[in-house]
């Protein structure tokens, strides 16, 4: 399902008060037209497929979700050197301050999402339509919104929580609210979603890639992973086993755009080819990752602007025979891609990153990239269950989930390891399986109260970060419109 299809349709659900400008840039998001709308199931449909439609912007998984991974010191910015990308440097040395476009940009990412969630779920009880499909786009609605606020909660903390669409004469500067209520409406979001939504394997191919019970399952696990409620991760996880999914052959058959929505994943954002829209504009069809991450000045893809540098110290990571390095990352001497060899000279570091590298043949143009990217995959969903199995001391059980994950790798089985070895085998393996898909910094910041991570960070050199750099700030631009949002993140 390519959601981004149904812009046209999109732009009379949601109407802004300057229709001129990027709604994403617009604070507050407080006026929706709703007259003459939400009386089909045509209407509901489209208007689901808008709230998809934040998730694919720059904003979140079209940039900002994926250099995280700088952050978290898998890779620094690379670019074109000098200034490109200051606002990810800056983020990745721990020198952020209030004023970063960066974190301005993860803040603002979500709202308009949830600001569609909310339309959908008033509206769209009260329409005469089919029952099951009322109950499917009521579901996406809460998985969702569930997504989105799980976002906020790991970047910020305690953010504002609005529930119901904001109209004219509402409060427009809400208050931020303690980060459990958050996670409540997250756990009850997604416990609604897994009812409500269907198994992937009923969707037609028109509708694959839409949420799905198995996604609200899966996402819903990571969350009680974050909250450390490990008997809650391992139930989900087996009712995720229970859905059909299972591991890819091959891991590069998780980064094929001939392979999208397959059956290790849960849910990934959907991408196109652009049809002629704005590379830069919010209507873009396209994934930008190729275009960013493939190597500078090479020509081995369309665009390639050498972002996303790994480092030596992520390569030095690999054990001897991984499979999944010559899918991740160009070193000296890795296979080609497309005919072509990989000079270390491209990158300052000597690496690439590979892993969402799109063919000239698949995509001739710098903005045509259809190559969609992974939020949550069967892989995360057997390491989560190994890792909640160990911390409640399941040692040995922990050990199959894990292999399943290593043996499609190439690697040996772990057997007979302690609870802390066991707990540093698994964190190392989530590490390497999902390289680069914006996991490894809420790893970081979650495991033994965001210790774990900071330990880390310091031992890469990484010595500016500090407690306080686990969360980010409240952006100064939205404390300036609204107050309320003060005080900051502690440090700030």
């Amino acid at each position: 399902m390519k959601i981004l299809n149904y812009i046209p349709i999109l732009l009379i659900v949601v109407v802004l008060t300057s229709c001129g400008e990027d709604f994403l840039d617009k604070s507050p998001l407080d006026t929706i037209n709703t007259e003459n709308f939400y009386q089909t199931e045509s209407d509901a449909i489209a208007a689901i497929n808008g709230a998809y439609q934040p998730l694919q912007w720059p904003k979140l998984y079209n940039m900002r979700m994926w250099t995280s991974d700088i952050m978290a010191g898998n890779s620094i910015v690379g670019a074109g050197g000098g200034d490109d990308g200051r606002e990810t440097q800056d983020m990745a040395n721990f020198v952020t301050t209030t004023d970063n476009e960066g974190v301005l940009d993860l803040f603002r990412g979500p709202s308009p999402g949830i600001l569609r969630c909310n339309v959908v779920l008033q509206k769209v009880p009260a329409i005469v339509m089919n029952e099951d499909v009322k109950n499917r786009v009521l579901g996406e609605a809460h998985f969702l919104r569930g997504l989105y606020y799980f976002i906020l909660v790991r970047y910020f903390g305690d953010v504002p929580l609005i529930i119901d669409p904001q109209e004219p004469g509402d409060d427009l500067k809400p208050q931020r609210v303690d980060k459990s209520r958050v996670y409540e409406l997250i756990i009850e979001d997604l416990s609604k979603a897994k009812d409500m939504l269907p198994v992937k394997s009923t969707y037609s191919s028109s509708d694959l890639g839409r949420a799905t019970k198995g996604a609200a399952a899966g996402l819903l696990a990571k969350v009680y992973l974050t909250r450390g409620e490990y008997d809650k991760v391992i139930t989900l996880a087996n009712e995720v086993a229970t859905l059909g999914y299972d591991l890819n052959p091959n891991y590069e058959d998780n980064f094929d755009a001939t392979n999208e929505n397959s059956i290790e994943s849960l849910f990934e954002i959907q991408y196109a080819s652009d049809a002629g829209e704005n590379f830069w504009s919010n209507e873009n069809q396209a994934s930008w990752l190729s275009t960013f991450t493939g190597p500078r000045n090479s020509d081995m893809v369309a665009g390639g602007w050498g972002w996303n540098q790994p480092t030596q110290e992520f390569i030095d990571a690999y054990e001897e025979g991984d499979l999944r390095k010559d899918v991740t990352v160009f070193y000296d001497g890795c296979p080609s891609f497309d005919g072509k060899d990989y000079d270390p000279a491209y990158s300052t570091t000597g690496y690439n990153l590979r892993k969402f590298l799109v063919s000239k043949n698949v995509s001739a143009t710098y903005d045509n990239s259809p190559l969609n990217f992974p939020v949550l995959r069967y892989a995360d969903v057997l390491l989560m269950k190994a890792e909640a199995l160990n911390s409640l001391n399941r040692t040995t059980e922990a050990e199959a989930p894990l292999n399943l994950v290593r043996a499609r790798a190439g690697l040996l089985p772990v057997t007979g390891k302690s609870q802390p070895e066991m707990k540093e085998i698994i964190l190392h393996e989530r590490r390497m399986e999902l390289a680069f898909e914006g996991q490894r910094w809420f790893d970081l910041v979650r495991v033994d109260n965001g210790q774990w991570g900071l330990d880390f960070l310091h031992s890469i050199g990484k010595v500016n970060a500090t407690q306080k750099h686990l969360l980010f700030p409240i952006p100064l631009k939205e404390i300036e419109s609204n107050p309320n949002l003060l005080p900051n993140n502690p440090g700030y």
